[in-house]
């Protein structure tokens, strides 16, 4: 996927597409996470539209809950997301630096050559 440590550094117009497409990915991951949270916000725990998203969404930040969660489904499905979330976000972070920290690393290595 990337350039081997002995080619040369990537152009710079090349380089910036590997970043709208990591930062894309990120992107449509983020909102499948955040989708895959407000559907079972609304359907496991009955809330409703706009408190669902608020509360996919603080999850998913790291913020926490802010909703009552009253239904034992919803407790469940609850746990499991913020489990889900905690590596998502993860990952997610993961795949949006990829292309900068390999940049870096990979001028360090070309530049001691």
């Amino acid at each position: 996927m990337f350039e081997h440590k002995t080619q040369p550094l990537l152009s710079k117009s090349k380089y910036y597409n590997r970043l709208y497409r990591s930062m894309a990915l990120f992107f449509g991951l983020l909102i499948v996470c955040l989708a895959i949270g407000v559907f079972g916000y609304h359907f496991f725990a009955q809330l409703e539209w706009l408190d669902s998203l608020h509360n996919a969404s603080m999850i998913l930040s790291g913020m926490g809950p802010v909703a009552e969660i009253k239904t034992v489904s919803g407790k469940l499905f609850s746990s499991f997301y913020a489990l889900f979330s905690g590596v998502a976000f993860i990952t997610n972070i993961g795949l949006l630096l990829t292309p900068v920290v390999h940049r870096f690393f990979h001028k360090m290595h070309v530049e001691n050559n």
